[in-house]
């Protein structure tokens, strides 16, 4: 990677988040009694695994220029539908919980597209939508999960740190990563995201792009929710709004650009990690719970200004007339 590109804020954010969260971590003897293990690196992973595919989601969608709060909806429905359907085999499960995450993809994507309506109040009225109907399904109650092969299975060691879950999660993100670096779907997909108009002028199958986004966003969204239900051994229909928060405060630490066209995978997964070291750092540290959510919120805060459009126009005007105004002598040094 040239030294330039490192500058961007889609490889900048990422390494500075993970760059920043690593230090801490390896630094917790250092502030407190505690001494890191082995089981603390598993745990970090475990976190990852846990809310890993829903940032992806989330992600990917952000790349497009959208918005999926349904993803979460998505994930209740799908860890539900893995409990109900897969008691006797659990790929039933699987099957019936990516199923309906294609179909709820699609249709979204299909009403999006078809109408050309923002994303955010569909895919809100889809998330309150699949926790009625999770509800519904569970009868409000948490459902438990009898396999218990299958959740010793994806969780047990694999080589000190990881278990099955963990793998699996990050092998999506390598998988998104190629496809995006090396096909013309990725192109595109960046183009839509920084300038729909000029994606459609240019002959880039707009319409197709976005309910193909929504599609793959509802699959993984599920599969989340699948794999957290076999590690758990049950079901939630209702996760609440936290998965959510920690879902876009990875995307956008991972450099995904709120007005869309910015990211990839890559980002993603150091924005996640990055969460999910914070997150072993408070319960390692024994941190109140709202060194956390402080901690998001001020980022969050953070990276809405930097990413401002309307402050990146005033600065680069600001910066011109001060050249302007400025002795020739001066104008170089500012420039």
């Amino acid at each position: 990677m040239k030294p330039r590109s490192l500058r961007r804020p889609e490889a900048l954010l990422p390494l500075a988040s993970i760059g920043i969260t690593v230090v801490a971590f390896a630094l917790i003897p250092a502030y407190t009694d505690a001494v890191i293990a082995p089981f603390d690196v598993y745990n970090t992973l475990q976190i990852f695994a846990r809310l890993g595919l829903l940032a992806l989601a989330l992600g990917l969608t952000m790349i497009a220029g959208e918005f999926d709060l349904s993803v979460v909806g998505t994930y209740a429905l799908g860890g539900m539908l893995t409990v109900q359907v897969g008691q006797e085999h659990w790929y039933y499960g699987l099957l019936a919980a990516l199923a309906a995450g294609a179909v709820i993809g699609l249709v979204q994507g299909g009403v999006i597209a078809g109408f050309k309506l923002p994303s955010m109040p569909v895919t809100l009225a889809t998330y309150i939508t699949l926790l009625g109907l999770t509800s519904a399904l569970s009868g409000g109650l948490t459902k438990t999960y009898a396999n218990a092969s299958v959740t010793l299975w994806v969780d047990q060691t694999v080589l000190g740190f990881f278990s099955p879950r963990s793998l699996i999660t990050l092998a999506f993100f390598v998988v998104a990563a190629v496809v995006l670096s090396g096909t013309r779907w990725g192109r595109e997909l960046r183009a839509i995201g920084g300038d729909r108009r000029a994606g459609r002028v240019a002959g880039v199958p707009v319409d197709r792009l976005v309910v193909g986004t929504f599609v793959v966003s509802g699959m993984l969204s599920a599969l989340g929710g699948s794999l957290l239900s076999f590690s758990l051994g049950s079901a939630n229909p209702d996760p609440g709004v936290q998965p959510l928060i920690v879902a876009a405060a990875a995307a956008l630490l991972g450099g995904v650009s709120l007005a869309g066209g910015r990211g990839n995978p890559i980002g993603l997964l150091g924005g996640i990690m990055a969460v999910a070291l914070l997150a072993e750092i408070v319960t390692v540290a024994a941190l109140p719970v709202y060194v956390t959510q402080l901690f998001f919120a001020g980022l969050l805060g953070i990276i809405v200004v930097i990413d401002a459009p309307d402050l990146h126009r005033a600065l680069a005007q600001q910066r011109t007339r001060l050249v302007r105004e400025q002795p020739p002598t001066m104008k170089r040094e500012l420039s």
